[in-house]
């Protein structure tokens, strides 16, 4: 071999193991690298998983007791399942009109029930004439002595007129007596015709001084024919 291949050879081994000394060098580095970056990679992971998991995490002794309490009280189980029942039962309940022709309650909408309003109560407000009326019946001697009252269902302005007007009203009911025979006043009917006759003459005059009548009935409180 000669010198310059010697010094050659030599020259490539000691490359060589400067090349070797450099790699044991900076592979404790690399190990370091690769652990950091391991735990940092592990830190990464572990977060993710607490966000996706929302960060709560379920006690297993709480449903382990859960399930053992529903093991030894099936009642209760049976209890809460007969409620249920019992309220769909109560829903679907309707009454025998809403029902169809086989006798099923309806699963869609029910009917809602008309609310008919109260029927109205009027109040009869009655008035009596002071007094006694006596007139001469027509055709007759005989005298027709009555005492009398009105009512009406009106508000009391209708009375309160009726008092302001009160002479004038007598006058009426005597003239409206006069035209009566005692055979027209015989008897219920009778009665009843004398009556009408008195409220339609009370009313007309009414009618004339206020614009308004509102006497509805006439009632007799004495009756006597002499």
């Amino acid at each position: 071999m000669s010198d310059y291949s010697f010094m050659k050879s030599g020259f490539n081994n000691i490359i060589t193991e400067d090349n070797n000394q450099e790699e044991g060098k900076k592979s404790p580095i690399k190990l370091i690298l690769m652990i950091v970056g391991g735990i940092v990679l592990l830190g990464v992971g572990i977060g993710v998983g607490i966000l996706m998991g929302g960060g709560e995490d379920t006690d297993p002794s709480s449903e382990i007791s859960q399930i053992i309490e529903k093991k030894e009280n099936p009642e209760k189980k049976d209890e809460e399942s007969g409620e249920g029942e019992d309220d769909n039962a109560a829903a679907n309940e309707c009454s025998e009109e809403e029902k169809d022709e086989e006798g099923n309650c309806p699963t869609g909408p029910k009917k809602m029930p008309k609310i008919t309003p109260e029927q109205e109560i009027f109040t009869t407000t009655y008035y009596e004439f002071p007094g006694n009326f006596t007139a001469n019946l027509k055709g007759s001697k005989k005298f027709l002595q009555i005492s009398l009252g009105v009512s009406t269902q009106y508000d009391e302005q209708v009375m309160a007129n009726v008092e302001s007007h009160q002479l004038a009203l007598r006058s009426e009911i005597l003239t409206t007596m006069s035209e009566f025979t005692s055979e027209d006043i015989a008897g219920r009917e009778g009665k009843e015709n004398l009556a009408d006759a008195i409220k339609n003459s009370i009313n007309n005059m009414l009618m004339k001084v206020e614009g308004f009548g509102g006497i509805e009935n006439v009632h007799f409180t004495s009756f006597v024919i002499q």
